[in-house]
Parts: structure tokens; sequence; C-alpha cells
């Protein structure tokens, strides 16, 4: 009797079927080394430079009538990618009389349209022109934008010197004048408080010598003449009403009395001259 070994296949799953779902498995999951190795590289910012000029030399520009010249002092920003800011500065003085001649192209139709002195204005309405502006419009050359300062020409300056002095003169000369009216108009409403109260109280007019001599007469005449005043008037009018009930005056010769006693009083008074 003999015994036969029958060999059976090999159904493990690490067989030939295994790298295929692997394969399969990694087709929806790939691993993260595969990942790390087929990102693409992060560009590099874009390295942004700039340079302010300020041009030793103003540029000029003919004023209304080509009479005389404004003179316009440019400040030019330049700006660039991908340079050394050495580099740059290099750029911006070779590229100087190119954007001189821009600035004074973009001047010339408005300078002509102001008059001589008037540079700050020409000033306003440039500096609003160049504004927001760039030249050149566009590429990755290196390009400036610009602002200006405007002087009038130094023939001006000196015409207009004597003017201002004047001017600078009159305004000091008028605030100093409101400043003493204030402080004036201050010291008399201070004042007319001050010698109300003492008159009103008689016990401080005599303290009112303790002020000072020359304040004390001026305070006893001041009051002599307010006490004085009051008494006559009423005399006054006593003797005009009771020359019109003694003496039956008819309404025109009442009317000359009193006109005569009024007279009298101001002729007194000084004050005959306040009524011609």
């Amino acid at each position: 009797m003999s015994t036969h070994s029958t060999a059976r296949p090999n159904t493990s799953p690490s067989g030939s079927a295994h790298p295929e779902r692997r394969r399969w498995w990694h087709a929806i999951f790939p691993p993260a080394s595969s990942l790390l190795a087929t990102a693409p590289p992060v560009p590099t910012p874009p390295v942004t430079v700039s340079f302010r000029q300020e041009v030793p030399q103003p540029v000029l520009a003919p004023a209304k009538g080509d009479a005389f010249d404004f003179r316009l002092h440019p400040v030019f920003v330049w700006t660039a990618q991908h340079m050394t800011s050495e580099h740059l500065r290099l750029r911006a003085e070779g590229y100087l009389p190119w954007a001189g001649g821009i600035l004074r192209e973009e001047a010339v139709g408005l300078s002509r349209q102001h008059e001589p002195h008037r540079s700050h204005e020409l000033e306003q309405a440039l500096n609003a022109r160049l504004t927001g502006r760039r030249w050149p419009r566009e590429g990755t050359t290196p390009f400036f934008t610009v602002q200006v300062r405007v002087s009038p020409d130094e023939r001006v300056r000196e015409r207009l010197r004597p003017y201002w002095e004047d001017r600078i003169r009159l305004e000091c000369d008028h605030e100093l004048q409101k400043i003493r009216a204030r402080q004036a108009d201050e010291l008399t409403r201070r004042w007319c408080e001050v010698l109300q109260n003492l008159e009103d109280d008689p016990v401080t007019a005599h303290a009112a010598r303790l002020t000072g001599e020359q304040f004390a007469e001026v305070f006893r005449r001041y009051v002599a003449e307010r006490r004085e005043t009051v008494p006559e008037l009423v005399e006054l009018l006593r003797e005009a009403v009771r020359g019109h009930n003694d003496l039956n005056m008819g309404p025109s010769e009442y009317t000359q009395a009193w006109d005569t006693a009024l007279r009298t009083y101001e002729q007194q008074h000084g004050l005959a001259e306040h009524r011609r």
C-alpha cells in the first residue's frame, strides 16, 4: 500500500494579487512620501526696493507772459524689483535727465496759465496732476513718482518783499490795536464797577484814600459831580413848573422858558457845544 502526497496550491494573500491591491489603494490614498516628492516649489516673492531722489538744481518752467520762470523743486521716488538699493540708485541717477524732461513737459502747460507771483497756486495744480501717476506707465523696469515744490523767480521775490513787509506790519499793528481796545474796554468796565460800589457805600469812600492820593482825588470829584447834578436838575424843573403855574404862561411862553432854563443848565455843565 503506498501513500501519495498531493501538493496544494499556495493560496496565501501575499501572492501576486497583493501588489495589485496595493497599487489600487495607493492610487486613492498616496503615501506621504510621494506627496512630498511631487509638491510644486513655492515661488519666492519679488523683492521691492525704493529710492528717494532729491534734485540739486531746480527745473525751470515759464510763467504767464514768459518774462519770468517758476522754479520747480521735484522729489522723485524710484521703485524696482529684484534689484539692490545701490543698483537702483545708480539707475536713478542715470535716468535723472529723462525724468526732469518729463516733469517739465507736464508743467509747461500749467505754468503758462499762472502769473509769476502765483507759485503756490501752480504748486497745488501741478501736484494734483502728478498724484497717482508713474513713469514708465507699464513694464518691469524701474519707475518713478514725483512731488513738486514751486518757488517764484528771484526777481519776483525781491519785488514781493516790500509788499509783504508792509502787510505784516499792518497786520501786527491791527492786532496790537485790537488787544489795546480789549484791555481798555475791560479796564473801563472794571473801574465803573469799582466807582459805583464806592459811591453806594459811604464807608468805602474814605477807604479809597488807601489806594493812593491820585485815585482818591479822582473819586472825590466823581462823587461830587454826581451829587451836584441831580439837585440842580430837580431845582431847574421846579422853577420851570412854578413859573408855568404862577405866571399863567401859555404853552408857547412855557416852552420858551423851559428852553432858556435848559440852555442855562447846558452852559453850566459844558454841554452847549454838544447841542449845536
